[in-house]
């Protein structure tokens, strides 16, 4: 009688899969969760927490900032929404036909973005608005996933260095093949294209290093490639 085979091992547990966005708590980054916890403490009716994408998923364009500002995204829980940065942003955003409504500096304004979407590559608030490279990479899970989310997606514009570099690695690519330059737009292996701004920050906008023509140049230039 011929011996039976031996049981097979049982299949190893699949490897949990990243959340689609970080949880109230999240714990990947000490150093923002511990300036979370004291911001709740100090502004208890701020949102003090991660802050979600704003617009629709079916979308063409995602617009991609570098993080909460702490008295603005942070307080509202909206992106770029109650700061400087937002009032050129939705502005532009407003001018080119990619929002309707009123920007009101709240998240409550009844705003809405037309064929676009924001989001952060790091998505709380960090000290001095300056994530370090860590900070980046623990949130970068959550920005591929919020790219692989969107099926209609073909431009992804990037505000600053740091929204450029964290969406090349979402993507698996090289940032030293795709240099970061103001109006420049990369086509990107699969058939996204990254385009390139300043961030539209206090500072750049202050200084002169971004002007309100800059920034709608881009937009014209995004706008014409989405009606293409």
């Amino acid at each position: 009688m011929a011996l039976s085979d031996p049981p097979a091992d049982p299949a190893p547990d699949p490897a949990p899969e990243s959340p689609p966005d970080p949880g109230p708590d999240c714990p990947l980054c000490p150093r923002l969760a511990e300036f979370r916890r004291a911001n709740r403490a100090a502004n208890p009716d701020w949102h003090n927490a991660p802050v979600p994408s704003f617009g629709d998923r079916d979308c063409s364009l995602l617009i991609v900032g570098l993080a909460p500002g702490l008295r603005g995204a942070n307080r509202t829980g909206r992106p770029f929404t109650g700061d400087t940065a937002g009032d050129l942003l939705y502005a532009s955003l407003l001018k080119h036909g990619l929002a309707e409504g009123s920007y009101g500096e709240r998240a409550d304004d009844g705003l809405r973005l037309i064929d676009c979407r924001i989001t952060n590559a790091v998505r709380c608030v960090p000290p001095e608005n300056r994530p370090v490279g860590a900070e980046v990479s623990a949130c970068r899970n959550f920005l591929a996933h919020e790219i692989a989310s969107l099926g209609r997606l073909r431009v992804i514009m990037a505000l600053g260095t740091l929204a450029h570099g964290a969406v090349l690695s979402a993507l698996g690519e090289k940032k030293s093949a795709w240099k970061f330059g103001h109006g420049r737009f990369h086509d990107l292996p699969g058939g996204l294209v990254l385009a390139d701004s300043y961030h539209c920050s206090r500072y750049n906008t202050n200084t002169g290093r971004l002007t309100t023509e800059m920034f709608d140049a881009v937009f014209e230039d995004i706008v014409a490639r989405l009606v293409e």
